[in-house]
């Protein structure tokens, strides 16, 4: 309940992109509470704000196979997020996570389009660094950070050009229609949801951008019990996605999905080959449908 009145409060006043995002100043650990080795690594946007993130480098002894960018979710900071690529350099992949603007130990306060300069400036640094070079390179894009993801590399088919898939992770399809999903959840939001649900930014929403990402491989997660981001939303996307692309279900809450070492054993085993992954019996299901209904 307080929660659906903080939203009011703050759709009533402000009606912008920032209700976007819930940041966290603060860090309460770093990987090495996981045994990770990292990095701290600082990168600069293109309007000079200070953007802080973690490389955490394959694990020692592993052959490295590439790197993935992961763009976190609306709230909290990296450490907070740190659960959905953990797991990812034992496997041989470096990581990057990155901070957006007003995250963690990064300046300045998140909006749009601003917070793009953000990925912007991870892609550049990720394209100077030397242990990248000549490795294939993956994008992970979880909840907010998918649809942040889907609508810059729309706009940046260089930067596409250089991935070599698109992973995406409890994805809003639509700003606006997840506001009014949360907003017709509670008793005192339920009279109210359309005319606030109008308050928030839709044109940067994924399903407006994802049929533009010709020519790359994507995987996309959804959780049947997503209690913020409805399953209606992967399966939008999955329609709207130009091939090749997969759409596996998964259960549990929002992008909890790498907490399932069978939901980790698929990203894998698709990066292995992301164009010519045809499924996995018992593990992965990829629907029939076509076309966007």
């Amino acid at each position: 309940m307080r929660h659906c009145l903080l939203i009011v409060f703050a759709l009533l006043v402000q009606g912008c992109s920032s209700l976007l995002f819930y940041p966290d100043r603060y860090l309460p650990f770093t990987p090495e509470r996981a045994k990770l080795e990292y990095r701290d690594i600082s990168l600069v946007a293109a309007d000079g704000t200070r953007l802080h993130a973690w490389w955490l480098p394959a694990k020692a002894g592993v052959p490295v196979k590439g790197t993935v960018l992961h763009l976190h979710g609306n709230g909290g900071n990296v450490a907070s997020h740190l659960g959905g690529s953990w797991w990812l350099p034992a496997e041989g992949y470096q990581v990057l996570l990155l901070d957006y603007r007003g995250y963690g130990r990064s300046e300045g306060s998140p909006s749009l389009p601003a917070v793009y300069q953000d990925v912007d400036a991870a892609f550049a640094w990720l394209e100077q660094s030397p242990d990248v070079q000549g490795k294939p390179m993956v994008l992970l894009g979880q909840s907010l950070g998918g649809a942040l993801a889907v609508h810059y590399l729309a706009e940046h088919p260089t930067q596409r050009g250089n991935l070599k898939a698109l992973v995406l992770d409890g994805v809003p399809a639509s700003y606006r229609e997840v506001a009014r999903y949360t907003l017709d959840n509670a008793w005192l939001t339920w009279p109210l949801q359309v005319p606030l649900s109008w308050l928030v930014p839709d044109g940067d929403s994924a399903i407006r951008a994802i049929g533009k990402l010709q020519g790359l491989p994507m995987l996309i997660y959804h959780s049947l019990d997503d209690p913020v981001v409805p399953l209606s939303n992967g399966v939008r996307l999955y329609q709207a996605a130009p091939p090749p692309r997969a759409f596996q279900p998964v259960r549990g809450g929002h992008v909890q999905t790498f907490a399932d070492p069978v939901w980790r054993e698929v990203m894998l085993r698709y990066l292995d080959d992301p164009r010519g992954f045809v499924g996995l019996r018992r593990l992965v299901e990829v629907p029939n449908t076509e076309s966007p209904q």
